[in-house]
């Protein structure tokens, strides 16, 4: 059974698949969700090959872009930031009661490593021990995000 941050996350996906067109190629409706924990990315363009990751958070207010928000595990994100690649990262916003959203766009050019900071490992007691994940540290780039659904 899928937990509510699973549940979430689900929802973002599918939100940006049927909202947003590919912005390499333009195409409306051509993403498609990759399978669960595919490293670092959650879409792909099946016209283009477009790779995009996707967050969701909820938020008190969606017309504002949120300061931070979880990522995903620290070891595969960290090995691409030593390469220099950046996946473009969709966050949507969900109010608290679930009645608005909206849908914000990072582009992976834009995107620099102090926006990444990783977590401190899972400790010995937790049911997986020592992994880490990270946040994305978003309050300092707010001008970066770019609100794509609803249109402001």
């Amino acid at each position: 059974m899928a937990t509510e941050k699973q549940k979430l996350g689900e929802f973002g996906e599918k939100l940006v698949a049927a909202s947003c067109p590919c912005p390499r190629c333009k195409g409306p409706k051509t993403f498609k969700r990759l399978p669960p924990n595919f490293k670092c990315a959650d879409l792909i363009c099946d016209f283009c090959g477009f790779l995009a990751q996707v967050k969701a958070c909820t938020v008190k207010d969606v017309n504002t872009a949120p300061d931070s928000i979880l990522g995903a595990a620290w070891g595969p994100q960290e090995k691409r930031m030593a390469s220099a690649i950046y996946f473009p990262l969709y966050v949507v916003a969900l109010s608290a009661d679930g009645k608005l959203h909206a849908i914000y766009y990072l582009s992976a050019d834009l995107q620099e490593p102090d926006i990444f900071e990783a977590r401190k490992p899972l400790t010995a007691e937790a049911k997986r021990a020592g992994w880490q994940g990270f946040y994305y540290r978003l309050a300092h780039i707010k001008d970066r995000l770019v609100r794509l659904y609803p249109k402001p």
